[in-house]
């Protein structure tokens, strides 16, 4: 990856689209290095989430996972999912984030150097050119080692620099334990952060 120390960055989390791209990698997630990773290589001026959540449920298995971010540094977006079931019986949650991630971008690119996209959506591809237009640099990050990809060729096409997820796996990734009592530990002193694997995430389409 190629940053620059004085640099003034905001970094961009779809969070629906990483979680399924994590998954097709099989990597669990560690959003408090995901932070500290960036962070370290530039000035983060903010750290945004965003995902839909279903309300009718009286628990939503993304509330801890939304609390501990909200409490750790990251800006949260959120707005209601709509629940549905197809054609075939399944059951779909709808909930799509585009404009939001797409007004704080451009909302902030005045004020920033570099945008950091996580997210392989191709619908991105005219907001990346639209800030790249202001004078801002910009890199997404997702991966070609899926079939098929999960980064739009148009997007990665149009970042000033695309980064693969699994090539950063060490920065962004859950550090193995040798074992389960050396984890509980960790947990108890709040030194960990918060994986993908300790909770369920509601699919969005």
């Amino acid at each position: 990856m190629i940053f620059y120390p004085n640099d003034r960055t905001a970094l961009f989390i779809d969070g629906a689209n990483l979680y399924a791209t994590a998954r097709s990698l099989d990597l669990e997630l560690d959003y408090k290095r995901v932070r500290e990773s960036f962070a370290a290589r530039s000035s983060l001026i903010r750290a945004y989430y965003y995902t839909a959540i279903v309300e009718e449920h009286d628990y939503s298995p993304l509330r801890p996972l939304i609390d501990w971010l909200d409490y750790n540094g990251y800006t949260i977006v959120t707005k209601p999912a709509k629940e549905f079931t197809d054609d075939h019986g399944r059951r779909k949650v709808k909930g799509n984030m585009d404009i939001e991630i797409a007004v704080d971008m451009l909302t902030i690119a005045d004020s920033i150097d570099h945008v950091i996209l996580l997210s392989g959506d191709g619908d991105f591809r005219r907001l990346i050119e639209a800030v790249q237009r202001k004078g801002v640099r910009t890199t997404v990050i997702s991966t070609t080692q899926t079939s098929p990809p999960m980064i739009a060729d148009e997007l990665r096409r149009q970042a000033d620099q695309f980064v693969d997820l699994l090539d950063i796996q060490d920065l962004v990734c859950r550090v193995a334990r040798d074992t389960e009592e050396q984890r509980a530990e960790a947990d108890d002193s709040g030194e960990d952060g918060f994986y993908e694997e300790d909770y369920e995430y509601e699919e969005t389409t």
